[in-house]
């Protein structure tokens, strides 16, 4: 597998996907690294994923505002500078502070975390309540809810 360097500017970025309630800007997907991906990711006060796992490491770095993660069972709140390291397998969710948030995402190699943005994006409106269809098409894209 041949892999060579990658420089992508802002002009470049594709349009942002609605992730229940994240906007995801995907930077790089492993199609394009042959392995990591990247992606910008922002959202309002309460919104994020529920607790779920799946089998590729993830790290965040937050930017902006503030982001409660939590990971096997403990909250810490988490402001511009901190960076959370989370083992593929874990069980984790966050939700963003009181004034929003923005964070950069990092997976570890395999990572389908780009696919199973876009299926989302695609497949449920922005809006969307439905827990049951949610769990569907994220489940197709190798993450499991834990409710």
């Amino acid at each position: 597998m041949s892999r060579t360097p990658l420089i992508v500017k802002q002009n470049n970025y594709g349009p942002a996907l609605n992730v229940v309630g994240t906007k995801v800007t995907v930077l790089a997907s492993n199609k394009d690294t042959k392995g990591q991906e990247f992606s910008f990711q922002s959202g309002e006060n309460n919104m994020g994923p529920p607790p779920h796992s799946h089998d590729w490491d993830e790290a965040f770095f937050v930017l902006k505002g503030s982001v409660e993660f939590t990971c096997d069972g403990k909250a810490d709140m988490c402001t511009p500078g901190t960076l959370v390291f989370i083992p593929g397998g874990t069980i984790h969710a966050f939700k963003y502070g009181p004034d929003g948030g923005e964070m950069l995402e990092v997976t570890g190699a395999g990572s389908i975390a780009s696919q199973m943005f876009t299926a989302v994006d695609k497949q449920i409106p922005a809006d969307s309540q439905d827990v049951e269809k949610i769990i569907e098409v994220v489940s197709q894209n190798g993450v499991t809810v834990h409710l």
